[in-house]
Order: C-alpha cells, then structure tokens, then sequence
C-alpha cells in the first residue's frame, strides 16, 4: 500500500519577521489536485491535495511573493501542474522539473520557455535510492546549454561517497535541506564537514538552508538548525538559497508552522544584506524572474 503524507499546519500563523521586498520561497511544492493533475501510479507517497491557490495564501501570510516550485516526485515526469501555475504568476514563480530518459532536446526547450531552470534528483532511500546514473549524464548534457542547474536531494550518510562526482559536475547544483545532516550529530560530523568544504571551493555549489524540521534534534521552532545554516553561509553567502518545502511531505515527526520557520531566518542569516542576498539576489540571479 502507498503510504499517505500528512497534512500541512493549516493555521498558519504571520510571522515576526518581515522578509524584504521580492523575498523569494525557492523550494516549495504544489500537490494536485489530484482529479485534474493525477499522481504517478508508481509513486512513493501520497500527499494530500495542497494546491496552487493554498501556497498562494501561505505566501501572503508569510510576507513572500517569489517561489521557485519544485516538481515533487508523487507527479512522477508529469510537470504539468507546475507549468499551469508558473504561468499564472505573472513572472513571479519558476520551476524545477522531474525528467527522465524520454524528454528530448525539444521538450527541455519548451520547459526553458514555459520557466523552468532546473532538473531534480532524489538519491534519497525512501523516495527510491540511487538513481540511473547514466541517465542523469545524459539529462547534464541536456541541461548545460540552457544554463539550467541540478536540484539534488540525499541522505546525509551518502553525502562523503558522492564528493568526488559532485566536484565533477559540469553545471550549477544545488544541495537540498542542507544535506539532511541530524543536528544530534554536531557541526563536526563527517557528512556536514564534507558539505561545507564542498561549498566553499566549489563555485558550482549551491546550498538550501531549508528543512530545519527535518534535521532539528528537536520540536518547533527548530532552533539547532541555526548554527548549522550559519555555517553554510559564512562559506558563501552567495551560493545559499532557502525554502519552506511547503507543504512538507514525508515529515516523520513535527509538522512545522511555516511562521516559525520564517522566524528562524534573521537568526540564520545575521544581517539585513545577507538577507536581502540570500531572499531575493541569489534565488533573482539563479532564476531570471521577470517580475
């Protein structure tokens, strides 16, 4: 049977901290609904339905009016639902899409013009592990032309064995949720360690210091997360992104209240610069909004 997500916090609270103008949520999601955009039948999960009109009012809430919509994998290769909301934002939403080996130059083309920027790989173990390597060449191949970057998502055991092929790779990528790495484990933990010298030598690497619900030792508001993003950050602040991961799928423990997790952000980032670079220049810069 295919395990069902819950459901995000539907009480959003507004939070504290006022993000500045443009402020951009660059890793969230869009689920269905899934009468008119259905789900992979060979999908991991099953989220319930949290659709357009809801991160709509999650983003006034939270003071946000940029996103870049990740293609979650429950959609398997179908990015149809990220196509129909990007355009409906009037310049303000980009995409990430999911691919596989089918998509040709001319699909990855019309995805550029329909505002996508950027593939996603999961070799996360519960979302299916590893996957085709050689596909995943052949999707760079693609990709690099367009100057569009790669979206990767792991576990942060993996992350040492995957050193040298991430310092290979020929075009921008992105490491999700700051690599997963358990706040338990301290800052000194191999797989954080790794992280951080591959950011700061690698001009390629970009880090989202997003899903502080994931790694937090503990429940709301995730404060353990913070020395962990600080870090990422004083090794290139220009190469950091973060996102709610609204609606949270897969949450094994505290469903967050995405207000807190916007409260987080001046303790992450220490002044009002960096917080205009990592909110709106970096992910305006990667992403070429329009408005």
């Amino acid at each position: 049977m295919i395990p069902t997500c819950k459901a995000p916090d539907p009480d959003t609270r507004r939070p504290r901290f006022q993000p500045p103008p443009n402020a951009c949520d660059a890793h969230c999601h869009i689920f269905g609904p899934g009468d008119r955009y259905p789900y992979a039948a060979d999908r991991s999960y099953t989220p319930p339905d949290a659709p357009l009109a809801h991160l709509q009012a999650l983003q006034r809430t939270l003071g946000l009016s940029r996103a870049v919509l990740v293609n979650a994998s429950c959609h398997g290769a179908d990015n149809s639902v990220i196509v129909d909301a990007i355009a409906g934002s009037g310049g303000r939403y980009r995409g990430v899409a999911n691919v596989d080996g089918s998509f040709s130059a001319d699909d990855y083309r019309r995805l550029h013009e329909q505002g996508f920027r950027g593939v996603r790989f999961n070799f996360v173990r519960h979302l299916g592990g590893v996957p085709d390597m050689d596909e995943l060449r052949r999707v760079l191949g693609h990709i690099e032309p367009l100057g569009w970057h790669v979206d990767l998502h792991f576990d942060a055991q993996d992350l040492p064995q995957y050193d040298t092929m991430l310092s290979a790779l020929p075009v921008p990528f992105i490491i999700d949720h700051m690599g997963r790495v358990p706040t338990s484990q301290g800052l000194q933990q191999a797989p954080f360690q790794v992280l951080l010298a591959l950011h700061r030598r690698n001009r390629n690497c970009w880090v989202k210091i997003s899903g502080a619900e994931r790694i937090a030792s503990e429940g709301p508001p995730f404060t353990s997360a913070v020395p962990f993003a600080q870090a990422l950050v004083e090794a290139g602040a220009d190469r950091i992104l973060w996102g709610t991961d609204w609606p949270h799928p897969n949450i094994a423990r505290h469903m967050p209240n995405d207000g807190d997790l916007v409260d987080l952000l001046p303790l992450m980032l220490p002044d009002e610069a960096t917080r205009r670079m990592v909110l709106v220049d970096n992910p305006h810069r990667l992403y070429q909004f329009r408005s």
